[in-house]
């Protein structure tokens, strides 16, 4: 090998190349990100209590987005290696998984929507001082939302399907047009433009529902136009279940750390919200709809990450994706120095943006996103270690380190949540500097080469 290849950072052109996948990926999440944003602005302008409401029930709706995700992702690591294997029987059936599995988890996601909304908000807000009414304004919001989920699960199988072959363009296009309808009809039904009635909270859910379901359809034309290689409804004659099992076997790992990560979350933003009244709910929500401006750089590593290492894995380039290992993890440091800086820029969005908000709650959306900024170095690094293990199918990697962790991090924040006063701003700091620990953790495994597997096979 020459001097080049046994370098611990690549050449401007293996960075160009990863960029061109990341970028796109990433422009899609800002641009979904800005247009939360508007919509977090056009809520606060209700007040912090109608705010805290859509919150709360957006923290649940959350749980099962990520669920859906990491359904897709199980199937996905099939999916990148099957294409890079050329092997499009193998990439139908990896699609077949994820449009099977992903239905499955949306009979759950109605119970909860239609059935028990009322029961699982609740328990964001337990402790808080406007508990009450805040629940009314989240159920009317997570009810609605219950009539979008068959929507967003279709275009989340297609969307990623796509990236994964290192398409990412085409997901750019369809989301950028769905934010700025959903962006327009928020104004529209939120309060009550071009003769339409003042829905407020109901009109959020209404906007999201009517985008979700023209995109969805955009999307269905799209591949009957495109026919990509992943598409073949002929392949549901044929399952390939050994396929399946060992989908399952690899993803079920994945599944479940995500889980004990998102619910973890969740429980960490039920504890945050326990400290004071409606001004804690919408400044801590401010704060990570600005901060999902610079969290955009995780999909771009990882999707970056899981098609170069993924592809070469796939094609038995064993070697190269070794090296591919060092020069992403390097990257993934550089990039996230640059994340900071972006985030303490942001910082001065909260007067703009959240202007309607208490003096309190802005006060406590400056502080969050300063604090998240610092940790984005760390973040960008353990993500794209997490994504290289993923690429390999090695998702022991992501239950020993997400679910290793989550299983300190809860006691923790129970016991700081029940003999501490501090608040949550503090809580948040000592429960993140978990996090180097990961770095620890995911990079003890990755040595052992275990991701080193060519899954097509």
């Amino acid at each position: 090998m020459d001097k080049e290849f046994n370098s611990n950072y690549g050449n401007w052109e293996f960075y160009k190349g990863a960029l061109a996948i990341g970028v796109p990926v990433m422009l899609q999440s800002l641009l979904q990100s800005l247009v939360n944003l508007i919509d977090s602005f056009m809520v606060s302008g209700l007040g912090d209590i109608k705010m805290s409401g859509v919150n709360i029930s957006g923290q649940i709706l959350f749980v099962f987005m990520v669920l859906m995700n990491s359904i897709c992702m199980s199937g996905g690591i099939f999916l990148t290696q099957f294409f890079g294997a050329n092997d499009k029987d193998g990439m139908k059936q990896c699609f077949a998984f994820k449009l099977i599995a992903t239905l499955i988890m949306g009979g759950l996601y109605l119970y909860v929507t239609f059935g028990i909304p009322r029961q699982v908000i609740s328990l964001m807000v337990i402790g808080n001082s406007q508990a009450k009414e805040i629940l009314e304004f989240g159920q009317q919001y997570m009810r609605l939302m219950g009539f979008a989920g068959f929507q967003m699960s279709i275009s989340a199988i297609i969307a990623s399907s796509y990236r994964e072959i290192g398409k990412v363009k085409i997901p750019l296009v369809i989301t950028v047009s769905a934010a700025l309808l959903n962006s327009f009809l928020n104004w529209v039904l939120i309060y009550g433009h071009y003769g339409m009635p003042r829905f407020e909270v109901k009109g959020a859910a209404y906007a999201t529902i009517i985008t979700r379901t023209i995109e969805m359809l955009v999307y269905i034309v799209f591949i009957l136009y495109d026919k990509p290689d992943f598409i073949g409804f002929s392949v549901f004659n044929k399952i390939n279940w050994k396929l399946f099992r060992r989908i399952i076997k690899k993803g079920s790992l994945l599944v479940i750390s995500q889980m004990m990560w998102v619910l973890s979350e969740s429980l960490t933003v039920a504890v945050y919200n326990s400290r004071g009244g409606a001004n804690v709910v919408s400044g801590m929500a401010a704060s990570f709809s600005i901060a999902n401006l610079f969290f955009v750089a995780f999909d771009g590593i990882n999707t970056a990450t899981g098609v170069i290492i993924g592809k070469s894995l796939g094609s038995n380039n064993l070697d190269r994706a070794l090296v591919e290992k060092k020069w992403m993890l390097f990257g993934a440091k550089v990039f996230g120095f640059f994340m900071t800086l972006l985030g303490f820029a942001t910082v001065g969005l909260v007067p703009v943006v959240f202007g309607r908000l208490s003096l309190e709650a802005q006060t406590i959306t400056k502080h969050m996103v300063m604090i998240i900024a610092l940790f984005m170095p760390l973040w960008t690094y353990v993500n794209a270690q997490m994504a290289i293990s993923k690429a390999g199918g090695d998702t022991k990697v992501c239950m020993l380190v997400d679910g290793g962790i989550t299983l300190v991090m809860i006691p923790l924040l129970l016991i700081m949540g029940t003999f501490t006063t501090w608040s949550p701003i503090i809580m948040y700091v000592v429960v993140k500097m978990l996090d180097i620990i990961k770095i620890i953790l995911a990079g003890h495994e990755l040595k052992k080469n275990r991701w080193v597997v060519n899954l097509s096979c």
